[in-house]
């Protein structure tokens, strides 16, 4: 057995060394970072300020983009400041607390998507009982526990791989991960393989719950008229594009955490590893802003005053 130390940080291995041009880099994820805070924060006050789009669809597209604020938050940040620090390192705490942000927003990610799934399957499948079953009260409930319940599982999550021995502190990416922290360990981490294996079985559960209503809603409005159809593939299309980006950005993390991807260059590693956290905050807001009729109108006319006014 390897000798455990108490390991107050960690080193982040995975930054490449491109000397000058790590200001250009610099300056290329700031103006990416900028804009995903832009986009994400203009449809959240498009939705706030217009009562027209108080509705659940709506409320529940908030909560997402807010998520996609607190997710950016947790990842753009460091990796500028270790983008143009010659030392990349981050303390044990910090590092944990990275951790806890970039789960719990993957976690909120697809709990947000099943919430949405499930309102539009009780709209179109069920629309007689819609008002009653999609209460402002229920609403408020759902939300809550988009929220709750990862905030609740990544911190039992965090509790016991913080309580683990550690023989090391190279963590060999440009973030904290758990698994990596996990590999780390000299003590018994049966529990927390246990563990992740349960989360993660959740975590499916919920993506063939977001299948499953989709599956519902293309079953019913395609057995009806032709404008059931288009109403289908309009309301369908956005989400599950949002799903699979996502899940395939998920895809590629898990495969990189458990199979050597050493023959892969660390350059594709890096990318493929940032994907599900950098792309999906600037993709649900243009997919969202493009394909939501009333939300479109009312960004257009919101620039159209300002433009008229001045």
């Amino acid at each position: 057995m390897r000798n455990s130390t108490q390991v107050s940080f960690f080193v982040l291995e995975a930054f490449l060394d491109v000397g000058l041009l790590k200001y250009l880099l610099f300056a290329v994820i700031m103006c990416f970072y900028v804009l995903t805070l832009c986009c994400n924060v203009l449809l959240i006050l498009v939705i706030c300020v217009n009562r027209t789009l108080h509705e659940p669809m709506y409320l529940f597209l908030c909560s997402l983009f807010v998520n996609e604020l607190y997710g950016s938050s947790g990842l753009f940040p460091l990796i500028l400041v270790h983008i143009l620090s010659d030392s990349h390192t981050v303390s044990a705490p910090l590092c944990f607390l990275q951790i806890f942000v970039i789960y719990t927003y993957a976690n909120v990610e697809f709990c947000s998507l099943a919430l949405m799934s499930y309102d539009r399957y009780l709209a179109i499948c069920r629309p007689l009982q819609y008002r009653t079953q999609m209460t402002p009260g229920k609403m408020a409930v759902l939300i809550s526990l988009t929220w709750l319940y990862p905030a609740v599982a990544i911190g039992v999550l965090i509790s016991l791989s913080s309580s683990l021995q550690l023989c090391g502190n190279i963590i060999h990416k440009v973030y904290c991960d758990n698994y990596s922290i996990v590999k780390l360990a000299c003590s018994d981490t049966t529990v927390n393989n246990v563990y992740g294996v349960s989360y993660t079985a959740a975590t499916v559960g919920l993506v063939l719950s977001i299948v499953y209503s989709y599956a519902r809603i293309l079953q019913v409005c395609f057995s009806g008229s032709r404008q059931s159809r288009q109403k289908a593939v309009s309301t369908c299309t956005p989400h599950l594009a949002s799903l699979v980006n996502f899940s395939c950005g998920c895809f590629f993390e898990i495969v990189q955490n458990r199979f050597d991807m050493r023959h892969v260059s660390t350059a594709v590693r890096v990318i493929l590893s940032l994907y599900w956290l950098t792309c999906q905050p600037l993709f649900n807001p243009a997919l969202y802003g493009l394909n939501l009729s009333k939300v479109r109108i009312f960004c257009k006319t919101l620039v159209f005053h300002k433009i008229s006014h001045n």
